[in-house]
Order: structure tokens, then C-alpha cells, then sequence
């Protein structure tokens, strides 16, 4: 159903390899060993997703437990040097599979200083902070959870403004691309200073102790 081709494309595209077990695994869990799963073997990188986790629709009470077991996931209170570590590297590694950019063409989403980055450094700091601040996890878009650092005095107003313009401005170009059906890539210099301010901040959150 979730796969359901429509006129407009195909209605959500569903990896089926990112179940936990990968394509050995159960294609479906209960929420007692998805509980278990996220307590005990989940990945760092798993944890950003769950960041961004929301339900969109089903039985009440079945979308109440997965809406605790994630607040009570995310609200760990977690070492903040191996976290930033865990998700630089992953973030390297999506780097140097996905991006297509060179020289001459910036990719909005994989290159440095892109969206990626910015989700990165939101992901980041939701697990770094929830557990003092669990209105964090109120909310699962970027440009609100960058409004709550700001609220909550974790981020700077200009940070939190550097990264929401910049935000919006790659997401919007981006979704023109997809209506075009078109890669997602402009010439070097069309967001030369939102891409130099985001990687400063990649620099400063994720490469130095803060």
C-alpha cells in the first residue's frame, strides 16, 4: 500500500533494506521488540532518524507507545565527544558515496555545506541536548528544532538564522528540481556564501570541541 503508484509518482518510497535485520530480518515488529531494538542495538544513526520520526497515521494507541519509546530513546543522556565523533563519520561516509558535486557544480544535498550538513548538526544536537531540554522533541522538522536550540539559548540567533536561511533556500531550489525531474545540483558559486556559512558552522559544532 505504502508503495502505491499514483499519478503524481509512486506514494512513499519504502527501503525495505533498512529494516534492522537488513533483507533477513522480519519485514514487520511489534512495538516491544522495536522498544528493544532502539534500547539496546540501535545505531547512532539510527537514533538521527528516529530525531526526525513522526507517525502519520494508524491506531491511536499503537502511535501513543511509539511516541514514548521515542522520547525516551532520544531523551539519553549520551557522551558528547563519541557522539560527535559517531556522527561525523557517518556523515563522511554519506559524503563520499552520495555526493555528486566537483569543481564546477554544488550538490544541495550531499556535498559540504549543504542540506545534509545542516540535518547533521539538527540530529546532533537533539541527541546531545533532550535529555535537559525535552520540549526538543516536540517537534521533528529542522526549522522548528533550530528554534527551539535558539529558545532554549543552545545555539546562537545568528547560527539558528544562518542555517534555517540557508534551509529553506536549498529545499526550495530543490523542489523545483524534483518537479523537473532533475538532479539536484547548481553552478559552484549560486550559494558560494550560505555554503561557506554552513560549512563554518559544520567546522565549529562537529570538527572542534564546543
Amino acid at each position: 500500500m505504502l508503495n502505491t503508484l499514483t499519478p503524481a509518482g509512486v506514494l512513499y518510497e519504502v527501503d525495505m533494506r533498512l529494516r534492522p535485520s537488513g533483507d533477513s530480518g522480519l519485514l514487520v515488529s511489534d512495538i516491544k521488540a522495536f522498544e528493544e531494538y532502539q534500547r539496546e542495538d540501535a545505531w547512532t544513526w539510527e537514533h538521527q532518524a528516529l530525531v526526525r520520526a513522526r507517525v502519520v497515521g494508524g491506531d491511536p494507541v499503537l502511535a501513543a507507545q511509539f511516541e514514548a519509546v521515542r522520547r525516551e530513546v532520544l531523551s539519553r543522556q549520551r557522551d558528547v565527544a563519541t557522539l560527535r565523533q559517531e556522527v561525523r563519520e557517518m556523515r563522511e561516509r554519506m559524503r563520499q558515496e552520495l555526493a555528486r558535486g566537483d569543481a564546477d557544480y554544488f550538490d544541495i544535498k550531499q556535498d559540504a555545506g549543504g542540506i545534509a550538513d545542516i540535518e547533521f548538526i539538527v540530529q546532533f544536537g537533539v541527541l546531545r541536548w533532550a535529555h535537559d531540554h525535552p520540549e526538543l522533541l516536540d517537534f521533528t522538522d529542522n526549522i522548528r528544532l533550530l528554534e527551539g536550540f535558539g529558545r532554549c539559548s543552545l545555539m546562537s540567533a545568528a547560527d539558528v538564522l544562518l542555517l534555517s536561511d540557508a534551509y529553506r533556500a536549498y529545499r526550495a531550489r530543490i523542489h523545483r528540481f524534483a518537479l523537473q525531474e532533475q538532479a539536484a545540483l547548481v553552478a559552484t558559486g549560486e550559494f558560494a556564501k550560505l555554503r561557506a556559512g554552513v560549512v563554518g558552522l559544520w567546522q565549529r559544532w562537529m570538527e572542534e570541541s564546543s
